[in-house]
């Protein structure tokens, strides 16, 4: 199978953009940010966890711990994945127990990972309440979960991809829209 780019969905100033309007809407849709804490899903929902986490400090001067969570052992689709899936370590450094925790991802598409960074989650420890934050939010749903921040919703085929390439993780800022060709 091979990958075609489509098209550029966000450029790198986009994505800061976004990520500064999701601080705004995180700040405006929680009483306080006390026993608040960004839990980034890895991959790419690490740096963007990290990213938000400067944006609130910046708006609020108030400093959001965040964490890293491996989802690799909880994926329902593990076998479809990998032969040898490459485990990392979840660092969440702090209890999460009590907190108002935001999982941050960079796609939402069947809702699979979040609902498997639920499982990794409470494993580490009962929150008061958890909410999803994602840059891309592209639909074709099979489980029932939303996210209560998007940064964009993007229209898509199941022939189509969303690649989120940050510099963090790719060396490269941008959001992508590829096609499976045959």
């Amino acid at each position: 199978m091979q990958l075609r780019e489509k098209a550029q969905l966000m450029s790198g100033s986009e994505i800061d953009r976004t990520l500064t309007r999701l601080a705004h809407e995180v700040i405006e849709k929680n009483d306080t940010l006390t026993d608040m804490a960004l839990i980034g899903i890895r991959r790419r929902g690490v740096p963007l966890a990290e990213r938000l986490a400067e944006k609130i400090t910046q708006l609020a001067s108030c400093r959001l711990p965040v964490g890293v969570l491996d989802i690799t052992f909880y994926r329902d689709d593990l076998s479809t994945v990998d032969q040898k899936p490459v485990v990392q370590k979840s660092d969440i450094g702090f209890s999460i127990t009590g907190k108002d925790i935001i999982l941050v991802d960079d796609v939402l598409y069947t809702g699979r990972t979040t609902r498997a960074a639920l499982d990794a989650l409470f494993d580490q420890g009962r929150p008061r309440r958890v909410q999803l934050l994602v840059l891309i939010d592209r639909g074709h749903r099979e489980l029932p979960i939303e996210a209560r921040y998007v940064g964009k919703y993007v229209e898509t085929t199941d022939r189509e991809i969303i690649e989120v390439k940050l510099q963090e993780t790719d060396q490269d800022e941008r959001v992508l829209m590829v096609e499976k060709t045959e």
